[in-house]
């Protein structure tokens, strides 16, 4: 039968679409810098490998996750906990790569997971391949089994229809293609570990082959670990409620237009730096310095 999401168009999902679509205008015009776009994005990419990771166990702190990306050595860290930080930052420019060919493949998504979850924890999580056992996700405390994948031997034919429902024209809009896409894949676990990571990574692709990559500036999972209940809740709705995605897709549509009104904020500011410092002719070193500042909230720029 294939694969067909279940959902309603909710006045809250709605109105986040339109939130984002205003973001989505804003930052398309706005008149910032290259070298802020350039540090913004690099930011951004620090905070989704660090929250993306954070999210499923690791301990390094953000300051750490910055040494770390930018080549330092932590001799007191947990090395696993580096290396999924370093594959993170590998698998995402792997994708990277992936955006203009405007095709998602199985090939695709397995050396997505490869890259992510290669040479950490003795690469029990059999990097880019499919599970070939049952895995469960289990209450951390209680040891309850809270979710029951599908049978293995259902795997590569449910993948196979997500990808084809993803590789269609479609009239839903791409940010809810987005969510449902990062939802499918946690729902079918295809993986024996690193099945958040592929999802949220599979979900920022779906945005930016869309077109939807808002500069690169925003981070989902930075979004979702300042409350990971509230996350962990919003996947299990869908669960208790027969597979209707109704309350994931206003978590997640939400969540980005949160994410999206911050960089804007951050935007509006930028784009004042840009105009005072082309109207003053700062030095490169001063208009650092002011973008700085002002990008820390050390001061209030007047509009």
């Amino acid at each position: 039968m294939g694969f067909s999401p279940k959902f309603t168009l909710s006045k809250s999902i709605s109105n986040s679409l339109r939130l984002i679509e205003r973001a989505y205008g804003f930052l398309a015009a706005a008149d910032v810098s290259e070298e802020w776009i350039a540090r913004m994005q690099s930011q951004a990419l620090l905070l989704e490998a660090h929250h993306t990771t954070h999210i499923e166990g690791t301990q390094l702190t953000l300051d750490q996750s910055e040494s770390v990306l930018n080549g330092k050595t932590l001799p007191d860290a947990d090395p696993d906990d580096v290396q999924e930080l370093l594959n993170y930052r590998r698998a995402y420019e792997y994708m990277l790569m992936q955006v203009e060919k405007n095709e998602i493949k199985d090939d695709l998504i397995l050396i997505m997971h490869q890259q992510l979850v290669k040479g950490v924890r003795g690469d029990y999580s059999q990097p880019g391949q499919y599970r070939t056992v049952q895995n469960y996700i289990v209450n951390s405390k209680t040891k309850d089994i809270i979710y029951r994948p599908p049978p293995l031997e259902l795997v590569p034919a449910m993948m196979e229809e997500l990808i084809i429902w993803l590789n269609q024209d479609s009239d839903i809009h791409p940010v809810l293609i987005a969510a449902i896409a990062q939802f499918q894949l946690l729902h079918i676990h295809p993986f024996v570990d690193g099945n958040g990571r592929a999802s949220r990574l599979l979900s920022t692709l779906c945005l930016y082959m869309a077109g939807y990559d808002f500069k690169r500036l925003f981070s989902l999972s930075e979004y979702y670990d300042r409350d990971k209940i509230a996350y962990y809740t919003a996947i299990q709705t869908v669960r208790d409620q027969d597979l209707d995605m109704t309350g994931w897709l206003e978590f997640f549509a939400g969540g980005l237009a949160a994410q999206l009104g911050e960089i804007c904020d951050k935007g509006e500011r930028g784009v004042i730096l840009n105009v005072v410092s082309k109207t003053c002719h700062f030095s490169p070193v001063q208009k650092q310095a002011l973008e700085y500042i002002a990008e820390h909230e050390v001061l209030e720029l007047s509009k």
